[in-house]
């Protein structure tokens, strides 16, 4: 300012806002300021390079209003996460704009940006397949090329229903409808050129500032998820700031590709699906090798802590499950069926069983902890177009275990289970694992100084070790732990989970005699660590790429002989095997040893041992082991002990 300017006039109190930015520092900006001003008050650079700004957990367009008291950070390209957000949330509008100008009576669904990229849902007049991709990508090219600005503007409900219904495009009608269900008495609008899409926001300045981008996938998507609506196409695809970085991305892309657990499922011989039974997967031979070499471990594990496994029936009546809650909360999950003109369910969880086991008998203080665990075999109802392999499946195996025990206890035993967890995760190689701690909802059973109590416990529990807090996010029964692992194409797994339940002892009536003859209720923790052994398998397949540690391997050595008359050697060989309790078969095809060590190579089996004249001779076998080549002779017994050590359970 000059000295010649006056001095600006003083802002009222009353038409002033403060907002709390990243360093803790209050901005003071009139009332009424967006996203924009602010960015401007900070700096010029940071209002030129500005995109959006995060309030709180929202990340909201540069032009809507601020309140006060809010926490802001602006949203720049150096933003990482919240900068793909806002610029894949654009892509996906210039992939529906491309779309529109290439199929013009085209009708649009959602189009959110997802963890990896970004997807758009489209009824077509006729189906896309992958090569309608490279078309439709050039026509993004040319709109962002074009860097056509994103303009916001508000409409009314009932305006805006009209405009979308004059448009013929009734999922946007739909959108609106469930908007105003929701309270809501206006919506926004975006534009760029002749696209206009129902959206919140956030969007770029301009199409230009999208990077580079790349279109994925062709796939089929119920209109909301619902198979009683109609099947759209989706399209994925994703974009980054720079070619490097989406070329990184599509490597790795490739790679998972290439250890996909469904591709080598059929290779491996390891799980069948029929379409006799989508969603529900058939184990054969090599497969329930694996599956049991998993629960061997963990049974392992369960034995030394002091377990008591059952088993519980798989259809119960359907009373159960109204006590439980469970047709309350989880129907539409949920299969029925009838017996003798009784109403059964077949059972989605194991925990109602594990009830009724713990209430066949009285139960006194010194019984607890009372640690129950079970392979249950559960079935839930899924969307068919949500089914995914083994990870999303219709019938699955649960390593379940429900601990009863004395409120005073719950401590010791939730340390018991993370101490379990890190002993089973590292055995299959799972090193780094993070933890996520949920508090209780805003819906929660119980008094809030018992849930107090209960999250104290866990935190307790958790001592020093590192995790996430997720508040408000516990079940409506009891606060929790999940468990996610970080597999080695650096990909997060939820899988095991440490529930407390309040709710399920109170439904039950479940109780136990004190010293002083009183009845108490015991907390019940509801524990699992795979979550479910077919999608654990999913994820060993694809983290290992099928080629799993010797100990779990289905064949842990294929013997080949060189010819015929070395059959019945490499048929002794297997034989001796055996009686180690090692697991091998000889290939007796006919055909050159090479073609054979290339098939025992892809089939992923860790030792092929090659015999012919000199090995039946002496007694021997040359050794390949996988990975390593030509290991040279081994006498035969002193291979067998060897494999045996290695396939010892502390060995890994």
């Amino acid at each position: 300012m000059s000295a010649s300017e006056p001095p600006a006039p003083p802002v009222s109190d009353a038409a002033v806002i403060e907002v709390t930015l990243p360093d803790g520092s209050l901005l003071a900006l009139p009332v009424g300021a967006t996203g924009h001003d602010a960015a401007a008050a900070i700096g010029p650079g940071l209002a030129r390079a500005a995109l959006a700004v995060r309030v709180g957990d929202e990340v909201r367009d540069l032009a809507r209003p601020l309140a006060d008291g809010e926490a802001i950070s602006i949203v720049t390209p150096r933003s990482g996460d919240d900068h793909l957000y806002v610029m894949r949330h654009s892509a996906a509008h210039v992939l529906a704009e491309a779309v529109q100008n290439l199929y013009p009576d085209t009708r649009f669904g959602f189009g959110p940006p997802i963890a990896d990229g970004f997807y758009y849902d489209f009824d077509l007049p006729r189906p896309l397949s992958d090569d309608d991709l490279p078309a439709i990508e050039a026509e993004m090219a040319r709109i962002v090329k074009a860097k056509a600005p994103f303009t916001r503007s508000v409409m009314s409900i009932p305006d805006a229903r009209a405009y979308f219904a004059e448009r013929g495009d009734p999922y946007k009608v739909d959108q609106i409808d469930e908007l105003e269900r929701m309270g809501e008495t206006s919506v926004s609008l975006y534009r760029q050129r002749d696209f206009v899409d129902l959206c919140r926001g956030p969007h770029l300045a301009h199409t230009g500032g999208i990077g580079a981008f790349k279109l994925l996938s062709v796939a089929g998507a119920y209109w909301r998820g619902d198979e009683r609506n109609p099947q759209l196409t989706r399209v994925y695809a994703t974009a980054f700031p720079t070619s490097a970085e989406l070329d990184q991305h599509l490597e790795r892309l490739e790679r998972a590709r290439a250890r996909d657990h469904r591709r080598l499922g059929r290779e491996l011989e390891l799980f069948h699906f029929d379409e006799l039974g989508p969603g529900l997967p058939f184990f054969l031979p090599k497969g329930m090798v694996v599956i049991n070499g998993i629960k061997d471990a963990l049974r392992a594990e369960l034995d030394r802590l002091g377990y008591q496994e059952i088993g519980t029936p798989s259809i119960l009546g359907e009373a159960l499950w109204h006590q439980s809650g469970h047709i309350e909360h989880y129907r539409d999950n949920m299969y029925f069926t009838e017996v003798d003109g009784q109403a059964f369910v077949i059972k989605p969880m194991n925990c109602p069983g594990a009830c009724l086991v713990y209430r066949s008998r009285p139960r006194s203080y010194r019984d607890l902890p009372l640690r129950f665990s079970e392979f249950g075999h559960v079935h839930r109802h899924e969307l068919s177009g949500v089914l995914h392999g083994l990870f999303r499946v219709r019938a699955f195996t649960q390593d379940d275990a429900h601990i009863y025990c004395r409120p005073d206890q719950v401590e010791d035993e939730v340390r018991g289970v993370l101490e379990l967890t890190d002993r089973f995760y590292a055995r299959f190689g799972f090193d780094d694992v993070a933890m996520k701690l949920s508090t209780r909802p805003e819906k929660a059973m119980g008094e809030p100084e018992v849930w107090d109590q209960a999250e104290a416990a866990l935190r307790g529990a958790l001592g020093d070790r590192p995790y996430e807090l997720n508040e408000g996010d516990g079940a409506f029964y009891g606060p929790k732990i999940d468990f996610h692992i970080t597999d080695s194409m650096g990909r997060s797994w939820q899988l095991g989970t440490c529930q407390l339940d309040f709710a399920l002892p109170e439904r039950f009536g479940l109780g136990y005699t004190t010293a002083d003859d009183t009845v108490e209720r015991p907390v019940m923790i509801h524990r699992a660590v795979t979550g479910s052994l077919e999608r654990f398998l999913g994820i060993l397949i694809e983290d290992t790429g099928g080629d799993f540690p010797f100990w779990l391997a289905p064949v842990q050595a294929r013997v080949l002989p060189i010819a015929d008359r070395h059959v019945e050697y490499a048929e002794r060989v297997c034989a001796q095997l055996h009686e180690f309790g090692l697991r091998a078969e000889a290939d007796v095809r006919g055909g050159s040893v090479g073609r054979r060590i290339r098939d025992g190579e892809l089939a992923k089996v860790p030792y092929l041992l090659v015999v012919g004249d000199r090995e039946a001779d002496a007694g021997t076998v040359a050794v390949r082991r996988r990975g390593a080549g030509d290991q040279g002779a081994e006498p035969l017994a002193e291979l067998a002990e060897r494999l045996v050590r290695e396939a010892q359970p502390d060995r890994g």
